[in-house]
């Protein structure tokens, strides 16, 4: 993961922000906030559109990324101070020398692999997934084109996982193509791939708008415990204002909680930071009470998962030096938060 220049400083001029956030007087600590926009990223967008951020004077910045990858070199550059951002890159970022920590965790369980027409009918009608995607290339006469996001991204990893230690799926029978996430989204519905290993709200909007689509293998099945995407802080923004980085997970806390209480007042939320018009609000409603949502804040449930999934980016080289995991975390930010 090279930490190019040029890309981070096109991050940087990015930091317009596409959540609506509250304004108004001076915030007392401004902290810069990068994101994707996807549905395990539901706490920000909670927490935001609440107003609870002003009222506890944070004032945050946000910054929309098409992935988790892209997000570490801004990250790196000093241009981001907080991440909501997946495991898998957290892990890639500490790995390099980006001195970053996990406060808090957002969802597990949260990638699926949808298919569409051909694809989906051939391993609905067969033994198992591996001969699905070898009768696909038999009919088709080419492999599964799959898309997801880059590679060292959480549903590129799951994909990975699952394609060689679950579905073992022959290598000439699949072929994984990494892109953003609006651009997965696109390519699904236009029939330019022929399934995706993605999160909510794509699961549930291309199911609604394809008949053909149908989830082909579960969340919780590729992986299971899958960790998901995660608060991940820069260490230099810990040591200059260490009550915001609590305020933030105490914040964060909080808006888990409303979300698995309130699903109609969240989806409002995340239509309006996310939605951009384009998914009805019964479809955010649906996406946001899926298999695939599985919300959660407790840096310790992922622990252990991260470190299956540590070994698993090792078998596929992504990390050569392996990282130490339980340094990786900080509980103390969520421990404060529970304890009020």
């Amino acid at each position: 993961m090279p930490l190019n220049r040029r890309a981070v400083l096109m991050s940087a001029a990015a930091l317009a922000g596409t959540i609506a956030l509250p304004r108004g007087s001076r915030a007392a600590s401004v902290l810069r906030v990068g994101y994707i926009p996807i549905i395990p990223m539901t706490q920000l967008y909670v927490l935001s559109g609440e107003g609870w951020a002003k009222e506890a004077g944070l004032e945050l910045t946000t910054t929309s990324f098409q992935s988790g990858p892209a997000m570490i070199q801004a990250l790196a550059s000093g241009t981001l101070d907080v991440a909501y951002v997946g495991i898998g890159p957290a892990m890639i970022a500490r790995s390099k020398g980006v001195a970053v920590k996990v406060v808090a965790a957002n969802v597990i369980d949260q990638v699926a692999l949808i298919g569409r027409g051909p694809l989906a009918e051939a391993v609905a009608s067969a033994a198992s997934p591996a001969a699905g995607f070898k009768a696909f290339r038999t009919a088709q006469g080419r492999p599964a084109k799959i898309a997801t996001l880059p590679a060292g991204s959480v549903p590129d990893l799951v994909l990975r996982h699952w394609v060689a230690e679950i579905g073992k799926i022959a290598a000439e029978d699949i072929q994984i193509v990494g892109m953003g996430d609006e651009q997965v989204q696109q390519a699904l519905l236009s029939g330019a791939v022929d399934g995706s290993s993605i999160l909510e709200p794509t699961l549930t909007l291309v199911q609604s708008r394809l008949p053909d689509a149908r989830i082909v293998a579960k969340a919780g099945t590729m992986f299971p415990k899958q960790p998901g995407a995660v608060v991940a802080v820069t260490e230099a923004a810990i040591a200059r204002d260490r009550a915001a980085i609590a305020t933030l997970v105490k914040l964060h806390v909080r808006a888990t909680a409303f979300a698995k209480a309130n699903p109609d007042r969240t989806a409002e939320h995340v239509t309006a930071a996310i939605g951009k018009g384009l998914i009805e609000p019964a479809v955010m409603r649906a996406a946001l009470t899926s298999d695939a949502t599985t919300f959660v804040d407790d840096p310790r449930s992922i622990v252990d998962s991260t470190k299956r999934m540590q070994a698993f980016q090792q078998k596929l080289g992504q990390i050569t030096d392996p990282v130490d995991v339980d340094g990786l975390f900080d509980f103390s930010f969520h421990d404060a938060a529970k304890a009020g």
